[in-house]
């Protein structure tokens, strides 16, 4: 069983031996002939190799040593021993190999979409997630999320944002998220779209739209169990696709990394992606 290492920032060194004692790889530095990408890292360096991991169909194992890690839970990996009980797994039977949708983002004139595999937003997601990203390494993921949060909130005013659903358009409303989720989690366990499937081929839209600085404050901590569906500012449904407008052209991000500024367009691909969970499938 070969494998193909993709090492993320920071020291990952330790974990590398680790998962090799325990999962008794037998690595190849060329992941065009490797049986599976074994991902030590976040969201982030998912994100980033996720253009060449489709192309390749190369099946994925995630080794979460990033700051947020919420794509490796939602495959049920939550340690470094459950990604190499996983590999182990792989290597015995490959039961448990799942192929997954994965996020599209497509700009006018751009004819390359770029893929995400958690979450994409627009609004005040990409203040707090440019301010944690400004954060040292050992603060970010949950933590960085949480401590970022608050000073956008006070200072944060909603934007007109048409968000518009499957062609159908839709006026400008006073808005201050708009997440489009193909897994439930960001920002290191926020549950923005707790009814999100990787394999449903739909993606889960939660719009959060204008209220009072307070209410804001309230409705924070019940993103981290899924409890804000309740607020009537918030709107979820599920799409196949959806475009989003402002007034002027503000950041969009995905998976905790800057991806472009608005107008932009999402879509799905379903099944894009083969990954290793814990659990046979």
């Amino acid at each position: 069983m070969r494998a193909a290492a993709i090492l993320g920032p920071g020291n990952v060194a330790r974990a590398l031996a680790q998962f090799q004692r325990l999962a008794g790889a037998e690595w190849t530095s060329l992941l065009e002939q490797a049986d599976v990408a074994v991902i030590f890292g976040g969201d982030g360096t998912i994100h980033r190799h996720l253009s060449e991991l489709v192309e390749l169909e190369v099946p994925v194992l995630v080794v979460p040593c990033g700051s947020g890690n919420d794509f490796a839970r939602a495959l049920g990996i939550k340690t470094l021993r459950d990604s190499a009980q996983a590999f182990r797994q792989f290597a015995s039977d490959g039961s448990n190999l799942r192929s997954i949708d994965l996020g599209l983002i497509c700009q006018p004139n751009n004819a390359n979409p770029r893929y995400f595999c958690c979450v994409a937003g627009v609004g005040i997601d990409g203040n707090i997630a440019a301010r944690a990203n400004r954060l040292p390494q050992w603060l970010r993921g949950s933590v960085g999320y949480a401590i970022s949060a608050p000073p956008e909130f006070i200072r944060f005013a909603p934007w007109p944002m048409k968000v518009s659903t499957n062609g159908t358009l839709a006026s400008p409303q006073p808005t201050i998220l708009a997440a489009v989720a193909n897994a439930a989690a960001f920002g290191g366990g926020m549950k923005i779209a707790p009814r999100a499937n990787l394999s449903d081929g739909k993606l889960d839209l939660c719009v959060v739209r204008g209220m009072s600085v307070f209410k804001l404050f309230c409705l924070f901590p019940t993103v981290y169990f899924g409890r804000h569906l309740g607020f009537e500012e918030v709107e979820y449904s599920q799409t196949d696709s959806l475009r989003i407008d402002c007034e002027y052209p503000i950041d969009v991000y995905a998976d905790g990394e800057f991806i472009c500024k608005t107008p932009v367009t999402f879509g799905i691909a379903p099944g894009a992606l083969r990954v290793i969970s814990v659990e046979p499938i």
